[in-house]
């Protein structure tokens, strides 16, 4: 079935399954970049256009940039459907505190080389430590360079609802706000629901899936054998026991195996439905390594949870 797609603005539509980029930097393993680029292809053929990189993800721009480079032909001549490159701006921890206008346009000048277009379709800007001020004046500075054209849209990534409202308050144009959001991390709608349906600044969501936890394989599985081989599995990890530990984690898998079985749904696409029928949030990033992902991924949209299954899920939740 077709990916279904959104607008973050009445000019600007992405796909509702974003393929993101941080797996390809090398931290689950050795990255083979003519596979890479041609997976991308096979991605944006299944409907899946829209990507997610970021300035510091190890070489990431540079691939996409490669695919947009040996496939703007087909994109041209209309084989291929236009994509949409999502990045962020993450200055670096040591310069937050002397940040200038100056390095903020350095940054954004490479990643416009690297992914060798004209424009950034969407720059997400990123800051480490709200303690160290300057996060206004740099979200400022990324408006200043949209202004300049060098910017289409900004969005934010895993700001706090305060300093989001501090951003709008400053007169910073948003148009999304890419956050941890999943049946185990609840923290956005918590903190940034009132923000997002006031201002109309919908989620992106990376962690739908806990990093692979919340999947079949882990369904009865002896918590002993769990693999925490990189630090986005050990993340994952603690978010579990945040969620309440490993028996209510078990009694989640259940459910939603439970819920999934009549329509040969696994437990990971009925998370994934979840999140994409919620309130707020126009797309899910998903890191598929390969394109082998795909079919789970694009029949994402023949499954349907009624308001019945969609109860059971919010009541498990809020217990």
């Amino acid at each position: 079935m077709p990916v279904p797609r959104t607008a973050l603005t009445p000019e600007y539509t992405i796909s509702r399954i974003i393929k993101g980029g941080w797996h390809l930097a090398g931290g689950h393993g050795s990255i083979d970049a003519d596979e890479a680029v041609a997976d991308m292809r096979v991605f944006v053929e299944a409907g899946i256009t829209t990507f997610d990189c970021a300035d510091i993800y190890t070489g990431v721009e540079e691939l996409i940039g490669r695919f947009l480079s040996e496939y703007k032909t087909a994109v041209a001549s209309g084989d291929l459907p236009k994509v949409q490159v999502h990045t962020k701006y993450v200055p670096d921890y040591d310069a937050l505190a002397t940040l200038t206008r100056v390095d903020t346009e350095r940054v954004i000048d490479r990643s416009l080389r690297r992914l060798g277009v004209d424009r950034l379709d969407l720059v997400q800007f990123a800051w480490w430590d709200f303690g160290v001020p300057g996060y206004v004046e740099a979200a400022l500075d990324l408006q200043a360079l949209a202004d300049a054209g060098k910017i289409r849209y900004l969005g934010l990534t895993n700001f706090d609802g305060r300093h989001v409202q501090e951003l709008l308050d400053a007169g910073v144009r948003l148009v999304a706000h890419q956050v941890q959001y999943s049946l185990l991390d609840r923290r956005p709608a918590r903190d940034l629901d009132p923000i997002a349906e006031a201002h109309d600044l919908p989620y992106l969501c990376y962690g739908s899936v806990a990093g692979g936890f919340l999947a079949d394989m882990y369904l009865g599985r002896d918590e002993a054998g769990w693999d925490h081989s990189n630090r986005s599995l050990i993340k994952y990890r603690l978010i579990i026991d945040e969620f309440g530990g490993y028996e209510r984690f078990q009694e989640l898998l259940e459910l939603l195996s439970e819920i999934g079985r009549p329509q040969n749904a696994s437990i990971s696409q009925v998370a994934m439905r979840y999140m994409l029928d919620t309130p707020s949030v126009a797309a899910l990033i998903v890191g598929a390594r390969h394109s082998r992902h795909l079919g789970e991924l694009t029949a994402l949209e023949r499954i349907v949870l009624s308001p019945a299954d969609r109860d059971r899920i919010a009541g498990f939740l809020a217990a």
